[in-house]
């Protein structure tokens, strides 16, 4: 059984790809990540050693700088950085670059495309992602966020809550209603996108204090009719809910690999003190009772991985991939959190100290089983659009 992992790699597609991120991670070690997320500091060290080797521009077209790579690649790419004991501070950190301009790579105007597309890929453009509202929630149709037509442009007027890297974005990817929801035929239609800035006057912005994933801020950003000229309106007014759909997929796979990531490295830390910490005279590891739960964590993070590269091969093939977008997020952030947990269990009292660093992948793969959506909706995707159930909410 010790060979499982070396028979999996040997057969690993893309395993020069995930043996050069290892190779970039390892000069990023516990201490590193430790030290950022207890001092709430960004990892720009980080982030500039992965803009440096171009990782950052994975999935964005080679004609804009990138390197042209697909979700599948970019998966693994947060796979391993999670995996390298960075988790969800070392992702998050160029999670957003890597997905978030996803519908202007599909919907943006050649000039948009042009203008933005080698910035985000050089790592030169940081971008976050306004969706989420506090009263609104999961609930994207009900959003209050308004944007008023102007002469050559719009004012947004409104509140975002968890808006990732606000405080060091140039640029946020904002959902915003153009027209009442009670005037639209379909809740989702008269939702617009738009490219605004963040750094301006007209916007509050304001971290949220968080259990974990401390390096990387979240935010609640208020807009007091801030200007966003027509150009940089994303697609047809009106169309945005449908836009955004382009980035819901591709989030949840990239999530699920990052949950994934994080479950290997808390089951590897947790094997390799099993197998060093005597107690009454021998491995803890020997034990059943610590020994099958973490056998039961590898299985189950092994069949996430499976549904992980069933999505992401289905999405990067242009087939349907709902489904397996939604059962991968499912699997890998129970997988990732039952594996974070039971490291800690058999780490015993030290589980808890910061020191061991299995507290803080604890911590940060419980999160994965809230975001981008919580495991609820996932099973609601499932029950509706899957099974035939009557839609519930």
């Amino acid at each position: 059984m010790t060979k499982a992992p070396a028979e999996v790699a040997e057969f690993d597609p893309h395993r020069e790809l995930r043996e050069a991120v290892r190779k970039r991670c390892a000069a990023f070690g516990d201490e590193y990540w430790r030290h950022h997320d207890e001092q709430h500091e960004f990892p720009w060290d980080f982030y500039n050693a992965l803009a440096a080797d171009g990782w950052i521009g994975i999935a964005i077209p080679e004609e804009y700088g990138g390197g042209g790579g697909g979700i599948t690649e970019a998966s693994i790419l947060m796979e391993e950085i999670a995996a390298s004991g960075a988790a969800m501070n070392g992702c998050s950190a160029i999670h957003l670059s890597i997905f978030g301009m996803n519908p202007l790579v599909k919907h943006g105007t050649p000039e948009q495309r042009s203008r933005y597309l080698p910035r985000v890929a050089s790592g030169e453009l940081h971008v976050s992602f306004g969706v989420t509202e506090p009263d609104a929630g999961t609930d994207t149709t009900n959003i209050s966020t308004r944007a008023t037509k102007v002469d050559g442009g719009y004012l947004v007027r409104g509140q975002k809550v968890w808006t990732t890297k606000a405080t060091i974005s140039e640029k946020v990817l904002l959902l915003v209603r153009t027209t009442p929801r009670a005037e639209v035929e379909r809740p989702t239609d008269g939702m617009t996108l738009l490219l605004a800035d963040l750094q301006d006057p007209r916007v509050d912005i304001r971290p949220i204090g968080k259990t974990g994933r401390n390096a990387v801020v979240s935010c609640e950003v208020r807009y007091s009719d801030l200007f966003v000229p027509d150009f940089d309106r994303v697609g047809e007014e009106g169309k945005g809910f449908r836009y955004l759909l382009d980035g819901l997929n591709p989030e949840r796979i990239l999530l699920a690999a990052e949950a994934l990531g994080i479950g290997k490295v808390a089951l590897r830390r947790a094997v390799a003190y099993a197998n060093e910490r005597r107690v009454f005279g021998r491995p803890i590891g020997r034990n059943q009772g610590l020994a099958f739960p973490l056998a039961q964590a590898h299985a189950q993070l092994r069949a996430a991985e499976l549904a992980i590269r069933d999505a992401s091969e289905r999405y990067d093939s242009g087939m349907p991939c709902g489904e397996a977008a939604n059962t991968a997020k499912l699997l890998a952030a129970d997988a990732g959190y039952l594996a974070a947990d039971r490291a800690v269990q058999t780490f015993g009292g030290m589980g808890y100290a910061t020191e061991f660093d299995v507290e803080r992948y604890w911590r940060e793969s419980r999160l994965l089983r809230l975001a981008p959506v919580s495991q609820e909706m996932a099973l609601n995707y499932l029950a509706e659009h899957v099974l035939g159930l009557p839609r519930s909410y």
